[in-house]
């Protein structure tokens, strides 16, 4: 049975040859305003200087700091430079008015604050000695020309998409988004909406995919649910690599006598590991069905949540082409004592002022623990945990 890292390990390892494919074929150029949450195939290098010239923090006075000092901090006002506009150089001895974001003039070396100093009859006096380099922003102090500001992989946030523009970038060459082609297995599974006869329950794994998926900019490919049949188990998963990228599937792949889906997977492909040390979730496959990756995630609705969340996702979003974003793990002092356990246990919590707390319900059936918590507290194989412990925290966000 893997370890929770040495399985991730192994899945990030097997999303490189679909990266190589779709660095190949699978890229496509967006506007950056359209490029949230998508990954650059290649390093994204700026042309320009930002800011393109040293400018103004503030409103109020440039000058030449010696001249000041020379004038006992008494300057004529020669000009006035509004943010946007070129200025001529200054003339020696005197002060420019100068507003923020306006370009420093050759031959000023300081800006006084508006507020230090006294404007009368065009000239300026400052009020407090000011020092060269006062409030001004350096050419360059953001970004250099030539220096890369996005690389290759990074998941583009909403301030990578102002940095891209900060230095005229208006498209950009992403991966297209990712196909997951997703299917159900069970019987007893309804659609909402439907009516329920006993034996039946309603199925939860399909909507919980579908977000988890779209939560990742990425596309879902909804196959519906398979009735537990083995010819009906092997035909959808032929069906799911012609359509998907990837295949993830939920519940069947445990030993039950009604659980296909390693069967289905080994007969019209391969599998390349079956069990993960993880609670929930041990029954957890991994392999190919005609050289697309199969997930097979295990049927209880949290184990479902978790799993993909701790294995499933950082695979995708390698397939994606970001292997380096990984979920970060922070440190809270536990609210709660519990006793160890033989695998790896992803606690669905909540963070609190004080430290972080479970759900006092942690069935891989009870959905509900994940909605009310924010993130897992990881607690490793063998390790009680006290009242007060620092233990691994687990974000739901990425």
């Amino acid at each position: 049975m893997l370890t929770v890292s040495s399985a991730v390990k192994k899945l990030i390892a097997q999303a490189q040859p679909l990266v190589d494919d779709r660095r190949r074929a699978g890229l496509e150029s967006v506007p950056v305003t359209e490029a949230l949450g998508r990954a650059p195939a290649a390093d994204i290098v700026s042309a320009i200087d930002v800011p393109p010239a040293a400018n103004s923090a503030m409103d109020g006075y440039a000058f030449c700091a010696a001249d000041a000092a020379a004038g006992k901090y008494n300057l004529e006002i020669s000009q006035r430079i509004p943010a946007g506009t070129a200025p001529a150089p200054l003339q020696p001895g005197t002060a420019a008015r100068i507003f923020t974001g306006g370009e420093i003039p050759a031959g000023a070396d300081t800006v006084a604050m508006q507020e230090n100093c006294t404007e009368a009859e065009g000239w300026v006096k400052t009020d407090k000695k000011a020092e060269a380099g006062d409030n001004i922003r350096a050419r360059a102090q953001d970004i250099k020309a030539g220096e890369v500001i996005v690389k290759a992989g990074t998941r583009l946030r909403a301030q990578e998409l102002g940095l891209l523009s900060s230095v005229g970038i208006a498209r950009v060459e992403v991966f297209k988004p990712l196909k997951v082609a997703i299917f159900s297995t069970g019987d007893e599974l309804v659609e909402p909406g439907m009516p329920l006869h006993p034996g039946q329950i309603y199925n939860s794994n399909r909507a919980t995919l579908i977000g988890l998926i779209e939560s990742l900019g990425m596309v879902p490919v909804d196959l519906g649910v398979v009735p537990d049949r083995l010819a009906a188990t092997q035909h959808v998963l032929k069906k799911a690599a012609m359509r998907g990228d990837v295949i993830i599937s939920a519940g069947g792949v445990s030993v039950g006598e009604e659980d296909y889906v390693k069967t289905a997977v080994e007969k019209v492909g391969a599998m390349a590991f079956w069990k993960v040390a993880i609670k929930p979730g041990k029954p957890l496959a991994f392999g190919h069905v005609e050289n697309t990756p199969f997930i097979g995630l295990p049927g209880n609705p949290a184990s479902v949540f978790t799993t993909f969340m701790v294995l499933a996702r950082p695979f995708l979003m390698a397939c994606q082409g970001c292997p380096e974003v990984a979920a970060r793990h922070l440190k809270a002092p536990a609210q709660f004592a519990k006793a160890g356990e033989k695998r790896q246990v992803y606690l669905r919590g909540r963070l609190t002022e004080e430290g972080v707390e479970i759900y006092p319900n942690q069935s891989s059936g009870v959905l509900s623990s994940a909605c009310w918590g924010d993130v897992f507290v990881v607690q490793k194989t063998g390790e009680p945990i006290e009242v007060g412990d620092l233990v691994d925290v687990l974000p739901y966000a990425l």
